[in-house]
């Protein structure tokens, strides 16, 4: 691992979009207020208030560079780029191009929904029967699976996400992908809940997704006179909402051609160092590949917010955005996280490609909100800091830092807990005595302090997470936004 005082050499601050920072004593306050007032997901009652710097962050979470628009009344108020694209590299720009991994969804949502509002797809349709060479296996039952299901994550789908290709590695094609296929390096995507009864993330549903649309505008998007589509998801993707949203420094090519490759950060692993071969390819396209910057990303979010209340069209009409905004199972809506009503009313997604972490969240009816994209693994952390930072500093009603109250580690738990635990799927982690305390390790080289709740719960505070123990058995569940899910203590 790197030793946090290189990755303090990295430069920070590059510059500023728009350049108001030295003009505008106000705005000058606010992004020193987020620069220096960054805190962790949790905070614990009775306790000094933590506020941590951005470079400290960066440095002690080995994330090289990070990039970050704010948006305000209903416009980006500012944009800036920290640090750099890798160490030695260049500086971080607002133009800086990341991958944003899970944040491709919302972007393919809105497509789809496109395609809804002209005809060509429908949202409780059977989605096989818009499909001619491939069909999505049920090993549930006959019932059928729509679009309305496959972009709210209740279809039932399989695959959770995708770890892409390594630079040189051979790439799979989309029917290989969905049928877990060598090369593909996931398994194939089936129905496997039935649908519409349950919440279940899935990355392979949104690959189903990209199937039907590319099969679906063959001869080109219904209504686009250019009939540029033809079937080709990326340049479809492009056509119906990153040219009407002005997104022009996004696009879904996978690998990235060399020149606009140039203009990327480069992605690091959870010890700071550099991904070998550089990003990885995507061809998940609608789960995971497009490429962005949070200036784009926040243009997209400014469009839903407007569109929802009436004031825009560029991509969906006010009913089609309204609808893609309303939670149908788990806070879930059609390509968005839903969170809260009214004023407070949010809607959001991360996202998380190898060596990239990113995060947007922008309010329904205020005109806030923010883009963080960042190139390293453990950029999550980074990216949800600098949330609550911005929340704080903007005086948003939610988003903050959730209070939770810690009691003295029980005698018991210090001889019962410590061992490694597995999830499963989905990795594991450790758990291990530190004097009078317990330690967890939840990602590799990330421990951290774990605390007993009141309830009878454990928690972290880099996360909205808490984890439970059965009183009588080794099997555990751990929950969080988005996230149930058992483990057990391995033998």
């Amino acid at each position: 691992m790197n030793h946090p005082s290189r990755l303090l050499l990295f430069p920070l601050l590059c510059c500023a979009l728009p350049a108001l920072a030295a003009d505008s004593p106000g705005l000058a306050a606010r992004i020193a207020a987020v620069e220096t007032g960054l805190q962790p997901a949790v905070a614990i009652a009775g306790a000094p208030p933590v506020k941590r710097r951005l470079a400290d962050e960066m440095a002690r979470l080995g994330v090289p560079g990070a990039s970050i628009a704010v948006i305000h009344a209903g416009e980006i108020e500012w944009a800036k780029g920290y640090g750099v694209v890798t160490p030695g590299g260049p500086t971080v720009t607002p133009a800086t191009l990341f991958q944003a991994g899970s944040i491709s969804k919302p972007v393919t949502a809105l497509a789809a929904l496109k395609l809804v509002e002209h005809g060509t797809l429908a949202l409780d349709a059977d989605i096989n029967g818009y499909t001619r060479w491939w069909k999505l296996p049920n090993n549930v039952d006959a019932s059928p699976v729509t679009l309305r299901q496959l972009l709210s994550h209740t279809a039932g789908t399989t695959v959770h996400g995708f770890p892409g290709y390594a630079a040189g590695a051979k790439v799979p094609t989309l029917v290989q992908l969905l049928n877990g296929a060598a090369p593909s390096n996931s398994r194939g995507v089936h129905v496997s809940t039935k649908p519409g009864t349950k919440w279940r993330y899935s990355g392979g549903g949104y690959e189903v997704i990209q199937y039907v649309i590319e099969e679906r505008t063959k001869g080109g998007m219904k209504g686009d006179t250019k009939g540029g589509t033809k079937g080709d998801f990326a340049r479809l993707l492009h056509d119906a909402v990153l040219a009407p949203l002005a997104m022009n420094d996004s696009t879904f090519a996978q690998p990235l051609p060399p020149a606009l490759l140039a203009r990327a950060a480069l992605p690091h692993d959870a010890a700071g160092k550099p991904i070998a071969g550089g990003p990885h390819t995507y061809p998940e396209l609608a789960a995971a590949g497009l490429w962005s910057t949070p200036s784009d990303l926040a243009k997209l979010a400014i469009e839903v917010k407007l569109s929802a209340a009436g004031q825009s069209n560029k991509v969906l009409s006010q009913s089609m955005t309204q609808l893609m905004l309303t939670p149908v199972l788990e806070n879930f809506g059609l390509g968005w996280r839903i969170d809260g009503t009214g004023q407070a009313q949010s809607f959001s997604h991360g996202g998380a490609n190898a060596g990239y972490q990113n995060v947007l969240v922008a309010y329904t009816e205020r005109g806030d909100g923010v883009v963080v994209m960042t190139n390293g693994d453990r950029g999550g952390e980074l990216a949800g800091d600098l949330v609550r930072a911005v929340a704080t500093a903007y005086e948003w009603p939610t988003q903050r830092a959730k209070v939770r109250t810690a009691i003295a580690t029980p005698a018991a738990a210090l001889a019962a807990l410590p061992g490694k635990y597995v999830i499963d799927g989905m990795g594991d982690f450790t758990i291990a005595r530190s004097g009078d305390g317990l330690t967890v390790a939840l990602r590799d080289g990330a421990t951290e302090a774990l605390h007993a709740a009141p309830d009878g719960s454990w928690f972290v505070t880099s996360m909205e997470a808490q984890l439970r123990f059965a009183p009588t058995n080794d099997r555990g569940r751990i929950t969080a936004p988005g996230l149930d899910t058992a483990f057990d203590k391995a033998k």
